[in-house]
């Protein structure tokens, strides 16, 4: 009579019990193993799209207060920065290609150089980072009027008048005497203008400005300059 080999209680279940924790620990390692290679890597027509910004300029949103993190060189150890708010930055190379580890490379309105991550830089466009500069309206006022007071000291000192009255103008003080035309351009257009109903051939205007000042021309010619206190 055959007798069957009796097998340990426990060693089926022990055997299990192993190969569970093994399927276990390689569920948790293989996703962060997967994760880690896929944040680093990239394909060549991926970084051929990263370099397509290298040249262009771009500026910080004074909206937000504050910039992103800049690198002082390509490495994620390297010490960090952050640049001021007014500064616009040029990107100048995209470094790490080879080894498909890119970093942009950056030189700052001041001449300082710094590095960020492509993926930092994208997170970061259109909040912080902004592709025309928020303030080119404010530039482009300024700038005109910088234009404008050129001319009217130059039309200034092309004027046959004495030294004082060039003064004044230059000043923007008024002088009496001048006419309507020439204190448009010591001054600047009124805000407002009314005018004197006469029945005489005595032709009287009011100008009148929003610093508070008001002028009154006589038959085109300055004869008045009242100053009322804001």
């Amino acid at each position: 009579m055959k007798t069957q080999a009796k097998t340990h209680p426990f060693r089926g279940t022990r055997k299990c019990r192993w190969l569970r924790r093994v399927v276990l620990l390689l569920i948790v390692l293989l996703p962060i193993s997967g994760v880690v290679h896929a944040s680093n890597h990239y394909t060549d027509r991926q970084l051929e799209a990263l370099a397509e910004r290298v040249g262009k300029t771009f500026w910080f949103n004074p909206a937000q207060g504050k910039t992103p993190q800049f690198l002082t060189s390509p490495a994620s150890n390297a010490a960090s920065f952050q640049p001021a708010t007014n500064e616009s930055f040029e990107i100048t190379e995209l470094t790490g290609q080879a080894a498909k580890d890119p970093y942009y490379r950056v030189r700052f309105d001041s001449g300082k150089v710094g590095y960020i991550r492509p993926e930092m830089f994208h997170e970061e466009l259109n909040t912080t980072i902004l592709t025309v500069d928020p303030l080119a309206e404010e530039k482009r006022k300024t700038e005109l009027g910088a234009e404008e007071e050129k001319k009217r000291v130059d039309w200034i000192k092309s004027q046959p008048w004495s030294p004082a009255v060039k003064e004044a103008s230059l000043r923007k003080q008024p002088t009496l005497g001048l006419t309507s035309a020439e204190i448009k351009r010591v001054v600047g257009a009124p805000s407002r203008v009314t005018k004197v109903r006469s029945t005489t051939k005595v032709h009287e205007e009011h100008w009148f400005y929003a610093d508070g000042k008001t002028l009154t021309f006589t038959n085109g010619l300055l004869t008045k300059v009242d100053k009322r206190e804001k």
